[in-house]
This record gives structure tokens, sequence and C-alpha cells, in this order.
């Protein structure tokens, strides 16, 4: 019998509290009360909602606005999307070109993709409200509109704890899961002197002519900032950014929220030297004051650092009294700080905790999405992003609908007793398989005996059991994650990307990356894994080389290599054979390798269809000697088993 595997595929990804659903029989109406609440319809909400009516699960989704997406009527304010909509892959393939398309959810209908609605490339920011309205009334969803929850509450009852939303016409809805999908909606605000003379991003005018032979100070190095920046460069006569930071360019930093090209033009008239530019300084210590000049026209003053009860200017960056970068007055101040998460409308029994990472503006959460300290509220969506802040796509619509769909699957397992969904395999389809998922999934994937699980997130690995429902067996744990190497200071450069499979382990572009665990790891060695990681040191480690083309499905770059390493882990045989060739090993050796016993010997070779199957890329070094069971063996290879060799690092010299 082969050893058990359980292989968990993830992409992003990173002692439970909770008491038994009972679903409302359908003949028990109760309008305020519910199983589920699902606070905000915006592209989350309607991701939750699609699962949880799937599912037939007893919910509702309430919006404060008159439709779904509200978001997307003001922002950006100058309406371009920076999500791509790629439609045209050449590729008939639907989990493959959801790589590709940022925008669409999550469901069984596979028409309903935003491509219905735009086939730009950065689609107009109005036409996704279109999309979510289509894709909720398409698939019936339950939302109602209007409903402005201001405040949300916990309650313990005799049947456990329960969530108690109020709203603007004092209408409580009651539910004992409560799933949060508000985004981001308050402007980030920063407090000093004379910040009450600037203009906020989600206020300012945006019509170009309005900043005419205008000089402007724009606090702020985000998309929001480069976008405000680059619709009024042509009329603008000077634009300077101001932060604390240096600008982060995301195709060096390959995280999506960092500075897109397609608002980055000022960059070229700031290198240029166009009269454009970015400055760094801190934000918090800076004064702005309105000044009167000869004719009458007022104007605000550079922004100067306080010192003490005084202000001055020599504490910013290369200062000197007649060379000070922000010298020159400015006729408009304008903030682009970002967003942070309404924390108001929640009291002290509900209110989660601030996150430890974004300073603070998103709620804290477990590694499976649960509020702390607020069992039964869980985050979805944007305010979500804590678990995988600047580290991978969570904190949008192209990543978070598959964490949503993680989040289906817990409650699934929790309140309802169904495990995380599963497919089963056998040990011979293991090397195909894993190949097939690199080069097509869209989202985490994980697999097991193989199992394979869909999405679980890889900053509960030590929860899996108690998540899932899934046993880790004893054959150990194999983890898939598809990242970015560590080298980002030459994204441009001659040197940027690697070719030779021996070297898979420089690669710097995203690629598949397996982790293997003869036990599952704990949360102590979560927590204790290397800066930079997303998993603790493994047994063993096997990087998939980057491809230009993201294809990996070259025979000696990608499916030996890959072969090799499981076999290394294995310890098993995972060569494909002709069948002629399974007819001499079955008359020549005890145990032929697992290919012809699971074809051959059942029935599947030259008897049952008359056909040989395809060999593998290196047939040509069959078994030479009889050999116990492979999948029973110790730790040292079948005799027929070539070492691992390049393709695999042991944990004690593993390098990312």
């Amino acid at each position: 019998m082969d050893r058990l595997l359980l292989l968990l595929l993830l992409f992003l990804l990173p002692g439970l509290i909770g008491s038994v659903l009972i679903d409302k029989p359908a003949d028990q109406p109760a309008a305020d009360r519910y199983d589920y609440c699902v606070l905000g319809a915006g592209p989350a909400g309607l991701q939750a909602g699609h699962f949880l009516a799937r599912a037939r699960r007893n919910y509702v989704i309430l919006e404060r606005n008159s439709g779904p997406g509200s978001f997307f009527n003001i922002y950006p304010r100058h309406r371009k999307l920076i999500s791509i909509n790629k439609i045209y892959t050449g590729r008939r393939n639907r989990e493959f070109n959801l790589r590709h398309d940022w925008n669409s959810l999550l469901s069984d209908r596979p028409d309903l993709l935003f491509q219905r609605i735009s086939r730009d490339l950065y689609p107009h920011a109005d036409a996704y409200p279109r999309y979510l309205r289509l894709f909720a009334e398409e698939l019936g969803l339950a939302v109602r509109y209007g409903v402005d929850v201001g405040r949300v509450s916990a309650t313990q009852t005799p049947a456990g704890r329960r969530y108690l939303l109020t709203d603007q016409n004092r209408q409580e809805y009651s539910c004992r899961v409560l799933l949060v999908a508000t985004g981001l909606w308050d402007p980030q605000k920063v407090w000093f002197p004379g910040s009450e003379l600037t203009e906020g991003y989600e206020s300012i005018s945006v019509d170009p002519e309005d900043y005419r032979d205008q000089a402007v100070l724009i606090l702020g190095k985000g998309n929001s900032a480069f976008e405000t920046a680059q619709s009024i460069l042509g009329r603008a006569s000077r634009v300077h950014l101001y932060s604390p930071s240096p600008v982060r360019l995301a195709w060096q930093t390959h995280y999506v929220g960092d500075l897109r090209a397609v608002n980055n033009e000022l960059l070229d008239t700031y290198q240029l030297k166009s009269l454009d530019g970015l400055v760094e300084g801190g934000l918090e210590d800076i004064a702005i004051v309105r000044r009167h000049d000869d004719h009458g026209a007022d104007h605000l003053s550079p922004p100067k650092v306080r010192n003490g009860s005084g202000v001055a200017a020599a504490h910013l960056p290369a200062y000197h009294y007649d060379n000070f970068s922000l010298r020159q007055p400015y006729d408009r101040v304008i903030t682009c700080l970002g967003f942070t998460f309404n924390f108001t409308i929640f009291d002290g029994s509900a209110r989660p905790t601030n996150s430890d990472v974004a300073r603070g503006r998103l709620p804290g959460t477990t590694a499976w999405y649960e509020g702390r300290g607020t069992p039964g509220l869980f985050v979805l969506g944007t305010a979500a992003h804590s678990r995988d802040y600047r580290s991978s796509a969570g904190g949008f619509i192209h990543g978070f609908r598959y964490t949503v769909r993680a989040v289906h699957h817990v409650l699934e397992h929790r309140y309802h007793g169904n495990p995380w969904p599963s497919t089963t395999l056998s040990i011979t389809q293991l090397h195909s398989w894993i190949l097939k998922r690199v080069n097509e999934a869209s989202g985490p994937y994980q697999i097991s005996q193989c199992e394979y699980l869909e999405e679980f997130p890889v900053q509960a690995l030590a929860q899996l059991p108690s998540l899932s429902g899934h046993q880790v067996p004893r054959g150990g744990l194999l983890v898939l994650v598809m990242q970015y190497g560590l080298n980002r200071s030459d994204s441009l450069g001659p040197g940027r990307s690697e070719s030779e499979w021996t070297q898979a382990w420089k690669s710097n572009f995203l690629h598949p990356v397996l982790y293997y665990y003869d036990t599952l790891p704990t949360e102590q060695d979560m927590r204790r894994r290397p800066a930079g990681w997303p998993l603790p040191r493994p047994m063993a480690v096997h990087h998939m080389i980057e491809d230009f083309l993201t294809e990996w499905d070259g025979p000696v770059s990608h499916s030996q290599p890959l072969r090799r390493f499981l076999e290394h882990c294995l310890h098993t045989d995972l060569r494909a054979f002709y069948a002629e060739t399974c007819f001499i090993l079955s008359l020549t050796h005890q145990r032929p390798p697992p290919f012809c016993q699971r074809g051959y010997l059942a029935g599947q070779g030259l008897v049952g269809d008359g056909q040989a199957w395809p060999p593998a890329a290196d047939d040509d070094d069959p078994p030479s000697e009889p050999d116990s069971d492979s999948s029973e063996s110790g730790p040292s290879f079948p005799s027929y088993l070539s070492p691992a060799g390049a393709s695999v690092s042991l944990g004690s010299k593993l390098e990312l």
C-alpha cells in the first residue's frame, strides 16, 4: 500500500471557538434574524453572498447605498481602474484566463464575467458597479439596499453569541455570523499646523482646467497621488509629491498596490527636469501657512518642520537657506494618503482590534480572517489585507475572491460539518496533476493519497485539521506556493531572470515553489519562520525555474526536475512506461513501479485497450533489479531511482 501523502497547493496566500448553526426551516420566516449577515454589497460582499446562496444558507446582504459597488461610483477620482482586464490570452481555459482577469467574481456561470461590460485593458470605473449589479441580479442574491448600519454590537444568548446590526431607521438585524465586507472608505488623515488648508483626494476638482498655471503640492506617493498628478501635468505649472518614503514601483516590488506604470508619467517629467518632482520628509512634523503676495493673491507657504513650539525648515531633507527644495509657495496642497477602515460603527463588544501592519488602519484578523477577539465576525475583501499586506494580492479583487471562498469553506466545516472540498488522486497522477494546476490555476490551491484541497490559506497551515476537517497522514505534507524571488534590486537589468533549471532557486519572477514537511508545522514553527519566507524551513524544497511565458511544462526544465523531487520525498518511482516495458518489469521484479501496478496489472495495458501509454522523458533507465515496496521503504531510495540532484535542497541548506 502506498504511503499516504497530503498535498497543499497554495497561492497566497498567508482553538477555534464556535457553536453549531441550526438552519431555519423554510416555513419559519424571520425577517430580521439570520444565520449570516454580510455587511456591504461590494465585490467581496457579493462574492460571499454567492457562496452562501449556493450552499442554501439563511443570509442577507446589507448595503447602505442604492446599488452595489458604490465605492466605484466615486473612486478612483479620475475614473480609470488599474485592475487588468486582459481578455485575449490565446487560451480557452477558463481557469487560466482568470489569472489575467482581475475584475470578475467567481461563480458557476462561465459567462458571468466582467468582459460582458467592458473589453478595455484598464476599464472605466463606471463599468464596475454595472458588472456587480449584473452579478447580483443574475444570481438572485439576497441584497437589501438603503440599509445604513450605524451600530454593530454583540450579545450572548443561550443559543450562543449573536451580532446585532442597527440601521438608520433603528431596524435591527440579528445574526450568528457577521461577514464584514465594507472595504476602506474613510480617507486617511494626518494632523499638522495648517492641515485644514489642504484639500482631500475625495473632494478635489477633477477638471484639469481648474489647475491651470498653478503650483500644486501633493502629500502622498501612492497610486491616488500619482493619478491626481498625472491628470494635471499638462495644466499645472509644477507638481511636487511629498511623503516620508521614496516611491515604490510595482514592477520592482511585485506588489500590485505599489505605483503602477499606468499612473507614473510624472516620473518622466521629474527625471527629465521639467519642473515636477518627488521629495521625502515627515508628514506629522510639517506646518503650512497661508500668505498673501504683493498682488493680493493667496498662496500656501512651503511645508516647514516644527521645532518645539516654533517653526523651522532646517530639519527637512536637503535644506539650505537659499537652496531648499520646497522654498517656493504653492497654490494648492492636496492630501492623497489612502483610506482606513471604519471602526466607529462597532461598539466595544464587537470591535475588531487594529492590525499590526499598515499603521493600524486595517482590522486585525486571524489567519482564517476571523476578527481577533470577535468570534463569529469575519473580515472580507480589502479590509482583510492585513494578513498579506504588501506581500500578495489579498487586498484586491483578483486576490480576495479566493480568500472569500476560503472563508466560506471554513464556515461550512465549522458550522455545518462539511469538510474542505477535496479530490482523491492516485499517487501516479501526482506529477501530472501538479503540472496541470501550476499551468492553469488562477487562485491559491492545495493538493492529498493523494487528496487535492483548494485555496487553503497558507498562514493558517498549522490549523489545517481543525479548519478543513482533513488530517495530515503519516506520509507528510507537500505545499505548493507561487512566489517571487527575494532579489528585487534590478527588475529590468540584464540578469533579471534565470533560464537554467539547476539555478531555479535564484528565480526572480513569479514561479512555483514546493515545500515538503514530514509533519505538520506548528504555530511556533510558523512564528519562527525566516524573514521573508511564506512558510517555515521545510525538510526539502523545490523551485520550478521561472518561465517567460509562465508555462511550466518543459520536459527538461520543469517536468523531470519536479518528478525527481517528488520521488525524493515519496521514496517511490513516478515514471510512466510503455505497456511493453510494464510487461517486462512485471516478469522480472517482485514489485513493478506504481505506474505499472495501477495500469498494466489492472488490465489497462495491452489487454485493456490495445494501445501503448506515452513514455516518460527518461524511460531509458528502467529498474535494473528487484526491489521491495518502495512506498513503505525507509529513508533510502529504491535501487532503481537516481538521486534527486540539484532539484532538491534539504531544509538545512534551504535558500529562497
